[in-house]
């Protein structure tokens, strides 16, 4: 059984109430599960140094979630085996003035990453079709007259599919993933932040007020995906209420979509290797004879064990 039942890509329609948040059966349990993301991990730091060396292609990983999901928690867990060159987090919260004065990718073209380079996208342009579309905000922004405002969620849906498209198409890949939780979940989650001291700061009365929108936001969640799910951006449905096993389904998406990336570290020619000689030469100057490195002894291949 593969992660890659929990892909949307367009070519089957996405029901949310058709999918668990606390399945787990891609593991045997919490301690097989941590092992095997150990070891996701040491190839994924692998992967991404040679991302970083050869410059040919960029991604983003994008998250979304209902509040305590576990995104924050997931990206350390998962993320921080990475080198810190060519790695970046955005976080989208609230657009400032700035941003509502520009159109609503302004803000994420700005941090769409380099080749070489992974971004990960703490909320995204998603939010403007998520609570954007729950709240209506988009009524209360200046708009031009002859914008159609009951057309907004719409184009912007198609907004996104080409955005993603194009970054595609200019060697920029969009993963996205969305932590799927229970409503009963996040009030455990709720209440945890509230009961213990060291996570009161978690929690928020805003973060309560949400809840009452909680179907609206699973009725905008699975239109987001059917309208965005494609084969080249695909989403990914992330069972969250066992947080050691999100995480660790995570990790597999993300070393997937790097082995599939096939990063390489770039090939030296020839002519530079040549170079290499004479530098050597030159700094071995430099250095006291006792300092020069040893050469390397041959194994005896023809050396029989005792």
């Amino acid at each position: 059984m593969s992660f890659q039942k929990y892909r949307f890509d367009g070519s089957r329609p996405f029901e949310i109430s058709a999918c668990s948040t606390d399945e787990t059966s891609l593991c045997d349990d919490r301690k097989d599960a941590e092992k095997k993301m150990e070891e996701n991990n040491g190839l994924i730091d692998e992967l991404q140094q040679k991302l970083y060396a050869e410059k040919k292609e960029g991604v983003i990983f994008l998250f979304q979630a209902m509040d305590a999901a576990g995104k924050d928690g997931t990206i350390r867990a998962v993320l921080t085996c990475l080198s810190p060159h060519g790695v970046y987090e955005a976080a989208f919260k609230a657009p400032s003035s700035d941003e509502l004065a520009h159109d609503y990718l302004w803000r994420v073209a700005k941090v769409v990453p380099a080749k070489g380079e992974i971004a990960i996208f703490n909320r995204s342009h998603y939010e403007d079709v998520l609570i954007g579309k729950v709240k209506e905000l988009y009524r209360g922004q200046a708009n031009a007259r002859r914008i159609d405002l009951d057309r907004v969620i719409d184009n912007r849906y198609e907004d996104i599919r080409n955005f993603e498209e194009y970054l595609y198409r200019n060697n920029v890949r969009t993963v996205k993933i969305f932590l799927h939780v229970s409503k009963e979940e996040q009030a455990r989650r709720f209440l945890s932040r509230i009961e213990e001291p060291e996570k009161n700061w978690k929690f928020s009365g805003s973060d309560y007020e949400e809840r009452a929108y909680w179907d609206a936001y699973q009725e905008a969640f699975e239109s987001a995906i059917n309208a965005t799910a494609t084969e080249h951006c695909p989403w990914y449905v992330v069972p969250a209420d066992h947080k050691w096993y999100m995480r660790y389904v995570v990790s597999e998406i993300i070393l997937a979509t790097l082995k599939d990336m096939d990063p390489r570290y770039p090939e030296v020619t020839e002519e530079r290797l040549a170079t290499f000689a004479k530098y050597k030469e030159e700094l071995l100057k430099e250095l006291p004879p006792e300092d020069a490195p040893k050469p390397k002894k041959e194994k005896n291949k023809n050396k029989k064990k005792k």
